[in-house]
């Protein structure tokens, strides 16, 4: 059975439902989504919890999904770049998750990995903690973090062949892997597809085992923050 789809909305189809949890790739707006995430605010599914680092900007990403209220929780390590976030968030309009980057990547990917939770020492001792479990190790105090399973997950790589295998582009390679692991469905925006057994495999960074639909499509290259000096 083929995993290429012909368009987000048809790679999506069957898959989503009002309160589900989505875990999403991407940093900032470097290797995110975006197609999928269009998608899913055409499908205007509502009350959604949502694993990503971020949450794109004011119109880009999955901003896009704050503005149309389709959002009802984040768990993120970051809000700054996202004025309506910080506005919902301070309001009271939307629940946040706060976690630390390094931990967010190793909830997504224990969960991928079948591991129900692990103790670290990134929090302790901060509002991160707080009605957490923690343990002494070594003369060390841990907090427990549990591992992450979303309903969906959704990612953006840069090329992968027709069995699902991905091949992620520089910075793209950041939460997009372990976000992909961590889904019941994993579902991929590419920018080529290729037939299968066409790239190296010493290349692949994701094998297709863990992608079970694909789009191909086109994508703009935002910049986040542009930072220019007059000529010299």
């Amino acid at each position: 059975m083929s995993k290429v789809y012909r368009n987000p909305g048809s790679a999506l189809e069957g898959l989503l439902f009002d309160e589900m949890f989505i875990a999403a790739g991407g940093f900032g707006l470097c290797g995110i989504p975006e197609l999928l995430i269009g998608a899913l605010r055409e499908a205007g599914i509502k009350g959604l919890t949502i694993a990503s680092n971020n949450c794109g900007v004011d119109d880009f990403g999955l901003g896009v999904l704050l503005k149309t209220r389709q959002i009802k929780k984040m768990i993120s390590s970051y809000v700054g770049e996202n004025a309506e976030f910080m506005r919902q968030y301070l309001s009271g309009e939307l629940e946040l998750e706060f976690n630390p980057q390094g931990t967010l990547a190793e909830r997504m990917r224990a969960g991928g990995a079948g591991i129900a939770g692990f103790y670290t020492r990134t929090g302790v001792g901060t509002v991160v903690a707080e009605g957490k479990e923690v343990k002494i190790f070594n003369g060390e105090t841990y907090v427990l973090e549990t591992g992450i399973v979303a309903d969906l997950s959704i990612v953006k790589a840069w090329k992968a062949d027709t069995s699902g295998n991905l091949i992620f582009r520089k910075t793209a390679r950041n939460f997009n892997p372990p976000a992909a692991t961590c889904g019941k469905v994993c579902v991929a925006e590419v920018e080529e597809i290729v037939p299968a057994g066409s790239l190296d495999r010493d290349q692949v960074h994701l094998p297709g085992i863990y992608v079970h639909r694909l789009i191909q499509g086109e994508h703009e290259k935002r910049i986040e923050q542009r930072t220019t000096r007059a000529a010299a």
